[in-house]
């Protein structure tokens, strides 16, 4: 497959079901590509008719979108896009379609275990964690994702006012909720919120507390209630995200151990990354691999009532995974 990026740049879709969690492995992904060569990119977000969304991969097509979707197939006399990147099951169908109708002229990139054979994708980039194996499978430690020290410092001034003059240290609390291997009940969560207070008020610092959309909201309201009395900032989900600013701010940053997204990227910010634990449902496996390989590194830590710094090299995964893609795409 050859590309002349000298005459024009990449053309790259990013598909999805446009949840911020999954979007932005793809779309972090695409942006890697992006700051190692010229690239156009293009997110498109899909979902299925709800007759249709359960259907077997190989059921599905383009015709059973919602008409909300946006497109995944060219314009008439346009060309189908250099790379396509795709996060999630809903996706599946659709990226095994682009690789046949594009001819092979799209190289075809599925973020996550697809769970079907990669040999069906162009590229398979799978969390080591998940142990997928292939010809075509690129391995990295937690998920691709887009926080890189340029786009936290952009994030920064339209916080500025409320985080810069936090009392240090600063401590980003990244809290998860409800999966398939974890928990968050109200009691737990109240035993975190407490052991959160006396370690910041130990050091004199401040928090910055935000919750995924799988927080329980027993669990959220209890920590909110239990935090609100230090000093810091406590996303209340109206306005602009504040996600990236906090991670920028962070001398400390604090999540729970349920997220795979969130402690790669807490990992990629060279900040001592503590974490939470949650209540487990399914003991060991994938998430106990994760948290051995981001240990290893350096990077993390189990939360220990204190925030003693340490140093490492900030994980680059998803520049070393845009590498890869754009080196397959050059050798095919």
């Amino acid at each position: 497959m050859e590309i002349d990026t000298a005459t024009r740049p990449l053309t790259v879709w990013v598909v999805s079901d446009g949840r911020a969690g999954i979007e932005n492995q793809a779309l972090g992904l695409a942006e890697a590509v992006q700051r190692l060569t010229p690239a156009d990119i293009v997110v498109k977000r899909i979902r299925w008719r709800p007759r249709a969304d359960w259907l077997p991969t190989a059921l599905k097509i383009p015709a059973l979108l919602d008409p909300s979707s946006d497109s995944v197939t060219p314009d008439p006399g346009q060309a189908w896009p250099d790379l396509w990147i795709a996060t999630g099951r809903a996706t599946l169908p659709l990226s095994l379609t682009a690789r046949h109708r594009s001819g092979g002229r799209t190289f075809v990139v599925q973020t996550q275990d697809p769970r079907l054979s990669p040999s069906r994708f162009d590229m398979v980039v799978a969390p080591a964690h998940d142990e997928l194996a292939g010809d075509n499978v690129f391995r990295i430690t937690g998920s691709p994702h887009r926080v890189t020290p340029g786009r936290l410092a952009a994030a920064a001034p339209a916080f500025a006012e409320q985080l810069d003059a936090l009392p240090r240290p600063r401590v980003a609390v990244l809290i998860g909720g409800r999966s398939k291997a974890f928990d968050l009940p109200a009691a737990h969560a109240a035993g975190l919120a407490d052991r959160i207070t006396r370690a910041v008020r130990a050091a004199g610092g401040s928090i910055m507390l935000t919750f995924s959309r799988r927080t329980p909201a027993a669990a959220r309201a209890i920590m909110i209630d239990r935090l609100k009395a230090l000093p810091g900032l406590i996303w209340d989900d109206q306005g602009a995200n504040p996600y990236f600013a906090f991670l920028h701010a962070a001398d400390h940053v604090l999540v729970t151990e349920d997220s795979a997204n969130m402690a790669a990227e807490a990992a990629a910010t060279g900040h001592p990354v503590h974490i939470l634990p949650m209540v487990p449902l399914k003991p060991g496996g994938k998430f106990a691999r994760l948290h051995a390989d981001l240990e290893h590194r350096g990077a993390t830590r189990p939360f220990a009532d204190g925030f003693q710094p340490w140093t490492y090299t900030p994980l680059t995964e998803t520049d070393r995974a845009a590498r890869a893609v754009l080196e397959a795409m050059a050798a095919r």
